[in-house]
């Protein structure tokens, strides 16, 4: 009965209540938004560098080489000489080590050379077929398999670099031995194969260049000879990565390493924590500062219900009063003002989560698309969303608050008389 009143109070002034429901679905939609983005930035975030303290690349920017060979989401500094990264894999204080090898792609999803220490480093599950064991056979991750059709048996060729429309290299096709079950991780967007792959791959296109470097040259059979025997050791002996994935079995080796390496080598070491830490804290102050843009938009609506609460009231001091008469307590008065916020606060929050997703959706489509980076489009973000349906109610409440109590204590013969 007063639930159905309070909705009739509502649509009775459209202009008000509409202006009172953008506010709130505004102001929720962008908190909610910034909730699911940190929620779900953070969670895929710390998920990647769980279990690696430090990674070992080229020389070049730290971000980068923690982008490109956690996450994948941008290019490697450069390789580095498989031989002389072993020494350090080899090490007492490494629990363990992974190395990665960039070759080639498909369609734009990166083909990274590992060893199945790498599936187990993320809990992958293959949920058909195998792991990789021969050269050029591939496991290939959940997303990938939904999106390119790809199944146990398929053949492809991969493409020269990252690009979506690049060189093919056909002289070997990879083959299809395994799909992953989706972890919500990396794998999920990445095809795997063994490290000899990669170099196979590197090997062929390496005298494919030397031939034709060749072609039309007049040399002494005994120069070719030595020449040809020469690049057959090089070959053999010089391998290349991309990057090394580090755990420790102590903080020591965490401190002292980086230095050791930054002076002993051509390389570096990078920390997950440290870098990750300082883009957190770069992207934090924007989300702050959109943070606290959803309050005030969420602190105008509650104005404008307080507003309209308030000026109605007088108009609607005899309707309160014609109430009493047939039988409302002053209890029933209070809960109508409380309940006819609530209802606007309650519909605001439904439409702004509808919003928030909507965003979320366009949001994911874009990282997809960039990054080979999804999201996820609907889950509930607890506690931060839970929190912020509570605050929204609290919002509506505190506006009706005066409203509600000047009704509660409304006089009724003085009203009636007076009208």
């Amino acid at each position: 009965m007063i639930a159905s009143i309070a909705i009739k109070n509502i649509l009775h002034r459209p202009l008000q209540a509409l202006l009172s429901w953008v506010l709130l679905t505004a102001g929720v939609a962008i908190i909610s938004l910034l909730i699911l983005l940190q929620g779900q930035f953070q969670q895929k975030f710390e998920a990647g560098i769980r279990g690696i303290d430090l990674v070992m690349g080229a020389k070049g920017s730290p971000l980068q080489l923690i982008l490109s060979s956690v996450y994948h989401l941008d290019n490697p500094t450069g390789n580095i000489d498989y031989a002389e990264a072993q020494k350090w894999m080899k090490n007492p204080m490494i629990e363990s080590a992974i190395p990665l090898a960039y070759g080639d792609s498909y369609r734009g999803f990166a083909i990274v050379g590992t060893t199945a220490v790498y599936l187990k480093k993320y809990a992958a599950v293959v949920a058909q077929g195998r792991v990789f064991q021969q050269n050029f056979e591939v496991v290939v991750g959940a997303e990938i398999a939904q999106k390119t059709q790809l199944a146990i048996g398929s053949a492809f060729f991969g493409t020269h670099g990252t690009a979506v429309e690049g060189e093919e290299h056909h002289e070997h096709a990879y083959r299809v031995v395994g799909i992953l079950a989706p972890n919500g991780t990396v794998l999920d967007n990445l095809i795997l194969s063994n490290l000899e792959s990669v170099w196979a791959m590197h090997d062929h296109e390496e005298e494919h260049n030397h031939e034709a470097r060749d072609t039309g040259k007049t040399e002494s059979r005994h120069d070719h000879d030595t020449e040809a025997h020469h690049e057959t050791t090089e070959g053999e002996q010089h391998r290349e990565i991309t990057a090394v994935l580090f755990k420790f079995r102590g903080p020591m080796a965490i401190v002292q390493w980086p230095r050791m390496v930054a002076k002993q080598t051509d390389m570096q070491l990078a920390s997950p924590v440290v870098e990750m830490n300082r883009i957190f804290s770069l992207f934090g102050i924007g989300i702050e500062a959109l943070t606290w843009l959803g309050w005030a938009i969420m602190g105008l609506s509650a104005l404008s219900v307080f507003i309209a609460l308030f000026n109605t009231l007088k108009e609607r001091r005899y309707e309160l009063a014609l109430l009493r008469t047939l039988g409302g307590s002053r209890a029933q008065l209070l809960w109508l003002l409380l309940l006819e916020s609530l209802w606007l606060c309650a519909a605001g929050f439904v439409s702004g989560i509808v919003l928030s997703r909507s965003a979320l959706w366009l949001v994911s489509r874009a990282t997809e698309r960039e990054y080979r980076f999804s999201l996820d489009r609907f889950g509930f973000q607890w506690p931060g969303e839970g929190l912020l349906l509570l605050l929204t109610l609290g919002t509506g409440l505190l506006a009706a608050l005066l409203p509600a109590l000047k009704a509660y204590r409304l006089d009724i013969s003085k009203t009636l008389a007076n009208e």
